[in-house]
Parts: structure tokens; sequence; C-alpha cells
């Protein structure tokens, strides 16, 4: 396992829509691995891989302490609720702004084998696990606020 650079904003690629994975082989595990160790030495609590630069649809999200959900070709089946709280990202170091997201969501995915499950998750876990999905689409946190574009701006010019 490696500790990989976490792209940042700016960089054309988090603005890319990642494709899905259909080879569950040794280079997703490596690459699950990776970004979970990335995830660690960097303090986060989820990641997409589009964050260390490969377009695949996988991301991984700390649901409790020390313990991590790897998912991959996550799709929103459900959600309900919305609450808005702060969010910040690895891809955007030093700023935070708030956002509104649905206080559950369910997901259908697969795990590293391939393996489909659904996963139901509220709160705060739900709010990292549609940041996460996010990121898989080109979307970042600062487009859903004034004070997110005005932000972004400096980055990307829009």
């Amino acid at each position: 396992m490696s500790v990989r650079n976490v792209v940042k904003i700016g960089s054309e690629t988090l603005r890319k829509k990642s494709k899905p994975v259909v080879n569950f082989d040794d280079s997703l595990h490596t690459l699950l691995d990776d970004m979970k160790n990335t995830m660690e030495e960097k303090n986060g609590v989820g990641i997409a891989a589009v964050q260390v630069g490969t377009l695949r649809r996988a991301i991984i999200v700390e649901v409790k302490e020390g313990e991590y959900l790897e998912i991959v070709n996550p799709v929103i089946i459900k959600t309900k609720g919305k609450v808005t709280d702060s969010e910040g990202c690895l891809s955007i170091p030093d700023f935070y702004c708030d956002v509104t997201r649905p206080k559950y969501v369910m997901i259908k995915a697969q795990d590293r084998n391939g393996k489909e499950f659904t996963f139901e998750a509220k709160d705060y876990t739900a709010r990292c696990v549609c940041h996460e999905i996010d990121h898989l689409d080109g979307i970042l946190f600062v487009d859903y606020t004034d004070e997110g574009k005005k932000y972004r701006s400096k980055f990307e010019g829009k």
C-alpha cells in the first residue's frame, strides 16, 4: 500500500465523469488499498478514486472510527430528508461551507470482488457517501453554494 497524491481543485481531472469498474482484479484491490492509506494519511473520512487521479467509480468512506466501507459502482436508489452542515474536502484544502444533503441514503453497489450489496446510511455517513459519489460525476461540494462557487472561481475561473 502506498500514499498517492491527492488531486486538487483546479485540475480538470476532478471535473471528469468516472467510468464503471468492470475488472475486479488486483489492480482494483491495489487502488482501493492505496485510497484507504491516502485517506488515513491525510486525515480524511472519505475519498473517491478520481481524487487520486484514477477515473473509476470507486469510493471509500469511514462509517465508524477505524471502520471503512469500500464502495464500487455506487448508485443512489433512495434518499430521505435534508440536512445542512459544513463540508470540506481533501481536494479543496482549508475551505469549508454549508451544503444541504439527504439525511438518509440507500445505495446499491459492489465490493472489491464484484459482489453486489445495498447499504443504508444516515446523518454524517450519508453526507460522506453523497459527497464522494458526487466526485464520481465531476461534482464538487463548492458547486452547491454561492460562497463555494466564489471560492472555486479562484481555481477554475468560472
